[in-house]
């Protein structure tokens, strides 16, 4: 593996993660019925045939995740799509209103560090997140 790295707790993989497969990247296409009514086509087109970009800024305000995490009395595990594997846990080291706040703000979902289920996700040179 070449390029530059970072430090732990991040775990390092290649660009071999994204390689072509039978499904784009993946061997499958995502899980239908996904959480927070998320629309199953631009949950595939994002997660297995797309390198570049993410779903447009905003996206996930359209569906329940806001009002679903400004309700929950805790944390909440995110999961891949495509394997059900857990990938991030948040809020942690900050409150739901900060974790929204700072979501917004970017546009999607922002996690930090130790929010990230590093058995479970790979850091590539360029700094992408990969599962």
């Amino acid at each position: 593996m070449s390029g530059k790295s970072f430090p732990s707790p991040c775990v390092m993989g290649d660009e071999s993660i994204m390689s072509p497969k039978a499904h784009g990247t993946s061997s499958k296409p995502v899980q239908d019925n996904l959480r927070w009514g998320c629309d199953q086509k631009t949950a595939d087109r994002i997660c297995n045939f797309n390198r570049h970009y993410a779903e447009h800024s905003g996206y996930f305000s359209t569906t329940a995740f806001v009002k679903d995490a400004k309700a929950s009395s805790g944390e909440i595990t995110f999961y891949d799509s495509n394997t059900g594997k857990p990938l991030y846990v948040a809020p942690r080291g900050r409150t739901m209103e900060e974790f929204l706040e700072e979501s917004l703000a970017h546009g999607w979902p922002s996690f930090r560090d130790e929010e990230v289920v590093w058995e479970n996700v790979r850091c590539l040179p360029d700094g992408k997140c990969e599962v």
